[in-house]
């Protein structure tokens, strides 16, 4: 009994340790030890993720170093433009509209002057080798042809266009400072100084009593601006008092560049006459009886009413005929009427008024163009062609053309001629304003020099020397053109 007893007791003993021991023992069961990689993918991930959160965190000082860099990145690639002007008041005008533009885009402006003598045969001397120390010029409307023509300029068609700014000017600027051939729908330049002959008067002797009671009793309507030509002629006449040192006008009549041709421009695009048809024949156009009744006018007004010692003037001697009180009226550019209403230069500012030019017999009114528009250069890099184009871009904006004409500058906007603040910024605006929609220009083509040179000749023979006659003057300058025009090849 004590042995089967014992055995009982000892195979309930292993019962109870085999029982004890088989939680330690299984496999963990096999289930869950399968289950195992799956139940440390969580923990790979985890420890995968890790490094990652590591490396993000590692990062970040670099993303900081990206944000800083920001700036440089976003940094123009040209720093500088240069462009040539010549040297006269609204280059300097322009110089303080262009120094904001460093402190919008980072890029600094620098208008580099030139004296008017030297201003074309300096830039074409560069243009004829190719240089690119200017990004862009504002240059003479006289240049456009030969600009384009000669591959200097860059056609600037596209870009006026799909900007807005083609609308933004006045439609004659945009010819006559922008478009090559006239009609093309070509464009080579942004109107940037808008200037036309027009005209000072002394208001005092206009609008004192006795004066104008003398002048309606002797002319039979009252003394005012002059509507037209016919007009302007009588108060020349009568205020052409050589026994008082006063004398009716101040007129072009210089033989150097374009001076007296600007002048004769004026009577005879109001005449109705022009230089060329649409084909560029001249034969019959230059020498039409328009052009040669206009010339025999000019002629006559300078023999009957110029201040004396004026037979070779330009802008600085029809001023100082003002200025020294001897001339009723004057002819000059606008841009040369700020020193005629400075109190400080003009003893007469107070007592000086400004007309347009007026118009002729049959009602047509023109007056000759001066001004200038900004191209850019082709032979300058694609990065520095960019950038002139986005600071014509900024330029071009209605308020920035404000700040130019708020100093004094002639801007072309349409927006700013119609202001009432430009019209009520400077005495001669208005009239300015007014022209600036009826300007006619000489050719622009590559031979314009050619032409030119004509013009002068025989108008200062004919105005100031007194050789031959209107219609012999007109005659061999269509001639002459017609020669030139015909070796270039305008004319079959």
């Amino acid at each position: 009994m004590k042995i089967k007893y014992l055995l009982m007791l000892t195979v309930v003993f292993v019962l109870i340790l085999s029982a004890c021991a088989q939680p330690t023992q299984a496999p963990a069961p096999e289930e869950p030890a399968a289950e195992e990689p799956a139940a440390e993918e969580p923990m790979e991930e985890a420890e995968a993720e890790e490094p990652m959160e590591e490396e993000a965190e590692a990062e970040e000082p670099m993303e900081e170093e990206a944000e800083a860099e920001e700036p440089m990145e976003e940094a123009p690639a040209v720093t500088e433009l240069n462009i040539l002007w010549a040297q006269w008041d609204p280059a300097d005008q322009l110089q303080q509209v262009a120094d904001k533009y460093e402190e919008v885009a980072g890029v600094k402006v620098n208008i580099i002057q030139e004296p008017w003598g030297s201003f074309g045969d300096r830039f074409f001397t560069e243009m004829a080798a190719g240089g690119d120390a200017w990004d862009m010029v504002i240059g003479d409307s006289q240049w456009l042809g030969q600009g384009a023509t000669q591959g200097h300029y860059v056609e600037l068609t596209d870009f006026l266009t799909e900007t807005g700014i083609k609308d933004s000017v006045t439609p004659a600027t945009l010819t006559y400072y922008g478009e090559y051939p006239t009609g093309s729908g070509q464009y080579w330049g942004y109107p940037t100084e808008g200037d036309a002959d027009g005209w000072a008067y002394r208001k005092d002797l206009f609008e004192n009593p006795d004066e104008m009671a003398a002048f309606e009793a002797e002319y039979g309507y009252p003394l005012a601006v002059p509507e037209n030509y016919e007009q302007l002629m009588d108060i020349a006449k009568f205020f052409t008092r050589p026994d008082d040192g006063l004398y009716g006008v101040a007129i072009y009549t210089q033989k150097d560049y374009d001076a007296i041709t600007m002048g004769v421009e004026n009577t005879m695009f109001s005449w109705g006459g022009d230089w060329k048809d649409e084909n560029n024949n001249v034969m019959g156009i230059v020498n039409s009886p328009e052009n040669i009744e206009s010339l025999q006018f000019y002629k006559d007004l300078y023999e009957c009413c110029q201040v004396p010692g004026l037979s070779n003037a330009f802008f600085t001697e029809t001023n100082d005929a003002m200025l020294g009180g001897q001339a009723a009226m004057s002819m000059n550019y606008f841009a040369f009427f700020p020193a005629l209403a400075s109190p400080d230069i003009n003893p007469y500012a107070d007592d000086t008024g400004y007309f347009p030019n007026p118009a002729g017999p049959d009602g047509a009114q023109h007056a000759a163009l001066g001004g200038q528009g900004m191209s850019v250069i082709s032979y300058i890099s694609d990065e520095r062609k960019q950038a002139a184009l986005d600071f014509i871009n900024w330029y071009a904006q209605d308020d920035v053309q404000a700040d130019f004409a708020a100093l004094g500058g002639y801007s072309c906007n349409q927006a700013v001629l119609e202001s009432e603040e430009f019209l009520n910024a400077a005495p001669f605006n208005p009239a300015f304003a007014e022209t600036m929609t009826f300007v006619k220009d000489f050719w622009n083509i590559p031979e314009y020099g050619e032409l030119l040179e004509v013009s002068q000749r025989l108008f200062s023979q004919f105005v100031v020397e007194g050789v031959g006659t209107a219609e012999e003057t007109m005659n061999q300058i269509a001639e002459e053109h017609d020669a030139i025009l015909r070796d270039a090849g305008y004319i079959e």
